[in-house]
C-alpha cells in the first residue's frame, strides 16, 4: 500500500473519460451549488437513485465503467441524480484536478481481488488512491470482507495520518446495492469504514494529467 503513495502514477487520460467528465461536470454545475454525492463503483446505479432519495438536496454522480451494468434496470433516476460511463482511474483524478470536493463520497462492495499477488488491483494499493482520499468528505467503504475494509484503514492512517473507525455494518430492510441485499440476506456479516477527511490536492501532483 505504502507503493501507491510513493510513486506519481503518470498513465495518461483516456479520451472518453475526459469527455465523460466534461459531462458530469456541465451537469454538476447546473446543479445550482447542491452539495455533491460521489457514488464510485455504482454498478447498475440501483445506490445512486437510492442516495438521491435520501439526500435530495444533493446532487449524486454514480460512475461505473461497465455500460452493460448502467444499462440494466435501476428504477427511475430523481432529478438530482446522474449515471456516468466512465474508468473511475480516470475519473477520481480528472475531479481532484477540477477541485471537486463531494460532501459524502461511497465504495460500495467493490471486487475484493482476494489473492495476495492481486493486492494492487484493490483501490488501496492502487496507484489512484491518492486522488480517492485527496477529494476528501465524508468517506464510506462497505464490504463483506473484513480484511478489505483493515486494509483500506490502514492505507487512510498512511496516507493522511487520519483514523479511520471500522466496524460491522446492518443495513437493516433498506440495502444500498443488490450486493448488500445478497450478502445480508444469506447471513454473511457485512463491515464498513466511514471517516471525514480533508481536501488534500496535493496527494496527487496536478502536473500528471
Amino acid at each position: 500500500m505504502a507503493r501507491a503513495l510513493a510513486h506519481v502514477w503518470r498513465k495518461p487520460v483516456a479520451e472518453h473519460t475526459r469527455e465523460a467528465f466534461k459531462s458530469a461536470e456541465q451537469w454538476r454545475l447546473a446543479q445550482g451549488g447542491r452539495g455533491l454525492i460521489l457514488d464510485a463503483c455504482c454498478g447498475v446505479g440501483m445506490s445512486t437513485r437510492k442516495l438521491a432519495e435520501r439526500f435530495p438536496e444533493h446532487s449524486v454522480i454514480g460512475v461505473d465503467r461497465s455500460a452493460d451494468r448502467l444499462s440494466r434496470e435501476h428504477g427511475p433516476l430523481p432529478d438530482n441524480a446522474l449515471l456516468v460511463r466512465a474508468d473511475l482511474v480516470d475519473f477520481w483524478r480528472l475531479a481532484l484536478e477540477a477541485d471537486w470536493r463531494p460532501e459524502r463520497h461511497y465504495l460500495l462492495y467493490p471486487n475484493p481481488y482476494p489473492k495476495s499477488m492481486q493486492l494492487k488491483m484493490r483501490w488501496q494499493g492502487h496507484p489512484v488512491f491518492p486522488a480517492i482520499v485527496g477529494l476528501g468528505g465524508r468517506l464510506e467503504v462497505r464490504s463483506n470482507w473484513r480484511i478489505y475494509i483493515e486494509e483500506f484503514a490502514i492505507a487512510i492512517a498512511q496516507a493522511t495520518g487520519t483514523s479511520a473507525p471500522l466496524g460491522p455494518f446492518d443495513p437493516d430492510d433498506d440495502p444500498l446495492t443488490h450486493f448488500e441485499r445478497k450478502y445480508h440476506d444469506s447471513g454473511q456479516p457485512l463491515w464498513h469504514l466511514v471517516v471525514n477527511l480533508d481536501h488534500r490536492p496535493g496527494l496527487l501532483p496536478r502536473s500528471e494529467l
